[in-house]
């Protein structure tokens, strides 16, 4: 299988594609394609889909594993992200991938087994677990190895600690989300 790892951004948008192996996670490319901050936000979408979509019909992959939206403070920032994200899945949807998304502490966590690592920790440890001499390019190709491979291992879901009726709806969550069903 082939997982295509995004880390969006409307200036630089990190990706990855790592494939599953015998001996682990395989690095096919990783990497991240660049827009101008002068640009208007239609011309960096399009520069992004079309590098983007490059890719995809190059690597082929059956899934895109993307860090879910987080609550801005800048509300403008927030609405751009969201226009970068809308884009990216619809061209992924459009050539038939599964999606997943991850919260950036999720991915922390499953990477570095710290859900308040720094990106720099994310990025050592992605050398360290893909067996990589460096990690090249900017801290948001990091991040998409760390999106992909947080697909290939996702972390352990913990149930809340509150009551048991939370409990209980935790679990029920957790097996439909892993595509169990309920009686």
């Amino acid at each position: 299988m082939i997982v295509l790892g995004v880390d969006p951004g409307s200036y630089t948008t990190g990706y990855a594609f790592l494939e599953t192996g015998k001996s682990g996670p395989r690095v096919l490319e990783y990497g991240s394609i660049a827009c101008r901050a002068k640009d208007p936000l239609e011309d960096r979408l399009v520069r992004i889909i079309r590098d983007l979509e490059k890719l995809l019909d190059t690597y082929r992959p059956e899934v895109l594993s993307m860090e879910s939206a987080f609550f801005a403070k800048n509300v403008r920032s927030a609405m751009v992200l969201g226009h970068v994200r809308g884009a990216i899945l619809v061209a992924c949807h459009r050539r038939g991938l599964d999606f997943a998304e991850y919260s950036p502490r999720s991915v922390k966590q499953a990477v570095t087994g710290n859900g308040a690592a720094s990106k720099e920790m994310v990025a050592r440890m992605v050398q360290t677990r893909l067996r990589l001499k460096e990690v090249k390019g900017p801290l948001d190709a990091s991040d998409a190895l760390a999106i992909a491979l947080t697909h290939l291992n996702p972390p352990a879901v913990r149930p809340p600690r509150s009551s048991k009726k939370n409990k209980n709806q935790a679990l029920k969550e957790l097996v439909l989300r892993m595509g169990g069903t309920l009686p």
